[in-house]
């Protein structure tokens, strides 16, 4: 078909009647087909003699297992935005964007399910990997959805959905988002923000690798981002978990490295509210939601990565308090930084998560010129393609002498468990920068599409074009619902690392992908680093990798399918 005709045609020629019940009916295929795909990976798998997941089959069947990750995740993003879909047709703001995407969402996935999801490049979690058998087969061969692949996985809808969006100005290239009024008023206060103060000037930033000004910072801190989610009573707003999504999200979409700014005083705040005492709630919280003193997160180890338990950084306590020795990497912010959360070795004799302790430890803010102005902390900058704003650091304490309150909690061994509380929160608000970037992605290429005229029109009418366009739109907004979730479930103190991992890691992928398309829409141009979606490529990479690599994800969202 040819772009002119997409164009020319109306939503009605290509929607599937009764929409939203349909959606309802393949959901209940598909739920069969996930039932089926555990069953086959549960007997792979087993049960050690306790009763529990295998560990050790597991990680022999991790190709399997990690499917089954993958599937459990295109399963809930389905049920997200099938509800999504509900609730703005009870409202009566189910529109023409918001019902392609939603067709577009269940086509692509449908015809993923049944052919194979994209884990990552070059590699596929297929039913027959899970052992999901003719059960699966016969639930995917169900009217409703062979009539939502046939309607969503096409070129044409996905061109409607480009073309749609290129008739639209500012956040309304997003479709309704499915939040009440008062997240729209976040959301427009802070894509002004972004728009205003940091769109301009990232990719300067960037390029030049320089930290973010101060200025912005403290007009961040005006703001309230540092304090959003700090209860009212120790000085921050007492906001939703929601709300944090809205604002890191916006936030991203401007820079991820701003962004990322409140990523460093959410994960404090979490560590003090679920760990600390009294007084140091009381005394570093309101500290931190003003943004008088910028955190650090000083967690990994050189030989150590994502196993957290193998970590050798030691405190020793003394009469006048505690002295840490060890190295750190990957330590973001950390030349600014007024205080650093350590994860460190306290019990002797341990080799695992149940040595650790975690403290609040107070350095002097340092800068580009000497990041580490205290003599018993040294380091240096670890250089990286992208996520420059804020910097990475190695960090090397010898002999560094902290307060004896500085033990959060003030008992030893808690440190791992304080930590595993935050990651909830911490994957939610990763998730939520993921969106950000692949909206910037989508907005830099939809912009570049228009404006670029190549064989006599614009690069929008060119089939393959529009498709990627459409396609970017259709996926960051099953990332958008599935984060949203996770974060209400975090907001009504519902256990949610399940979801959040899942957000997170179709978050990352979404945002990898959208950078990847843009960059391809641009041509030659988007390999030159004067156009910022060079940047964006970059900066999107990352999120495949920190707050839990895709790989590590996928194992833990693994465990807890077949745990439950």
């Amino acid at each position: 078909m040819s772009a002119n005709a997409a164009t020319t045609m109306t939503p009605e020629d290509i929607l599937v009647p009764n929409l939203i019940d349909t959606c309802a009916e393949a959901l209940r295929s598909v739920e069969t087909v996930y039932g089926a795909a555990k069953t086959g990976v549960s007997a792979r798998i087993g049960r050690d003699e306790k009763g529990r997941v295998s560990g050790a089959a597991l990680e022999t069947e991790q190709h399997a297992a990690h499917s089954l990750a993958w599937l459990g995740t295109y399963v809930e993003s389905l049920r997200q935005m099938h509800g999504w879909a509900d609730r703005l047709l009870a409202e009566d703001k189910f529109g023409t964007l918001e019902a392609l995407i939603l067709q577009a969402a269940f086509g692509e996935y449908l015809a993923q399910i049944a052919g194979g999801i994209p884990m990552s490049q070059g590699e596929y979690a297929r039913l027959e990997d899970m052992g999901a058998g003719e059960t699966a087969r016969r639930a995917l061969d169900a009217a409703p959805v062979r009539a939502l692949i046939a309607g969503g996985a096409t070129t044409q809808i996905r061109e409607q959905i480009a073309h749609i969006l290129a008739e639209r100005d500012g956040a309304a290239t997003y479709g309704d988002c499915g939040l009440d009024e008062d997240y729209d008023m976040i959301r427009d206060q802070f894509r002004r923000f972004a728009d205003e103060k940091v769109i301009p000037h990232a990719h300067e930033w960037h390029l030049k690798d320089e930290l973010i000004p101060m200025e912005i910072i403290t007009e961040m801190a005006e703001l309230g981002v540092f304090g959003l989610t700090i209860p009212e009573n120790l000085g921050g707003f007492g906001m939703s978990k929601t709300a944090m999504c809205v604002v890191s999200e916006e936030l991203s979409r401007g820079y991820i490295g701003v962004g990322s700014l409140g990523t460093r005083s959410e994960i404090a705040a979490e560590l003090i509210l679920g760990g600390g005492t009294d007084e140091q709630r009381e005394y570093w919280l309101p500290k931190l939601a003003s943004g008088e003193i910028l955190p650090t997160a000083v967690f990994t180890e050189p030989n150590t990565g994502s196993d957290l338990g193998a970590l050798k950084t030691r405190a020793k306590q003394e009469d006048d308090g505690w002295v840490l020795n060890g190295n750190k990497t990957w330590i973001t912010h950390a030349a600014r930084a007024d205080i650093m959360t350590v994860l460190a070795r306290t019990v002797p004799g341990t080799t695992d998560h149940k040595g650790l302790s975690m403290f609040i430890a107070p350095k002097t803010r340092g800068d580009c010129a000497n990041p580490f102005p205290n003599p018993e902390i040294s380091g240096g900058e670890i250089e990286v393609l992208g996520y420059r704003g804020m910097k990475e650091y190695t960090v090397a304490f010898d002999d560094y002498k902290i307060p004896s309150d500085a033990l959060l909690g003030g008992v030893e061994g808690q440190g791992f468990k304080q930590l595993m509380k935050t990651f909830e929160s911490a994957r939610i608000q990763t998730a939520a920068r993921a969106i950000g970037v692949a909206q910037n992605a989508l907005e830099i290429g939809l912009k570049y599409a228009q404006d670029r005229n190549q064989f006599g029109k614009s690069l929008l009418n060119f089939p393959r074009v529009s498709g990627k366009l459409g396609a970017m739109a259709v996926e960051v907004m099953i990332a958008r619902q599935l984060t949203y979730f996770s974060a209400r479930e975090k907001d009504a103190d519902r256990r949610c690392d399940l979801e959040a991992g899942m957000a997170k890691l179709l978050g990352a992928r979404a945002a990898w992908s959208a950078a990847d398309n843009a960059l391809q829409i641009h041509g030659g141009n988007g390999f030159a680093l004067e156009y910022p979606i060079s940047r964006v490529l970059c900066d999107s990479r990352i999120l495949n990798i920190f707050e839990g690599a895709a790989e590590i994800q996928a194992g833990v969202i693994a465990r807890r399918l077949l745990e439950s």
